[in-house]
């Protein structure tokens, strides 16, 4: 089984040595989603609730470029730059996954990059 990685427009391009996303086998690993509008290059908007939207809209567009799905999402890491942004990321995430919901991991770090209120990465599997 050999790695491929996934490239789409439909998503911010990596801002570093690593790729949008990787597929091994029928498992897609999708890096890290910070709230980038692919056609801007700018955030989102300012809050949480439009940088979440614009997040897990990239990890669609990944998603999309393997021929998968949000319904394919088994696992999901989002990083906050606050915790207390917590309930409202959590009610836009609600919007894009359906049960049976991934297992996840939500927790707030020190700091993200370009100063991001939020990143979120996902693995799928098909």
């Amino acid at each position: 089984m050999s790695n491929q990685p996934i490239q789409t427009s439909g998503a911010p391009a990596a801002i570093g040595p690593y790729s949008q996303g990787i597929a091994a086998g029928n498992t897609a690993y999708v890096s890290g989603q910070l709230p980038i509008d692919p056609a801007t290059g700018e955030f989102a908007g300012p809050d949480i609730a439009s940088q979440t939207r614009r997040s897990l809209q990239n990890v669609e567009a990944i998603l999309a470029a393997q021929g998968m799905g949000m319904k394919d999402v088994v696992k999901t890491t989002v990083l906050l730059a606050d915790i207390a942004d917590f309930a409202a990321m959590n009610e836009v995430y609600g919007e894009f996954f359906s049960a049976p919901y991934p297992a996840r991991a939500a927790f707030q770090v020190a700091a993200l990059p370009k100063g991001a209120r939020v990143e979120i990465e996902a693995v799928a599997v098909k």
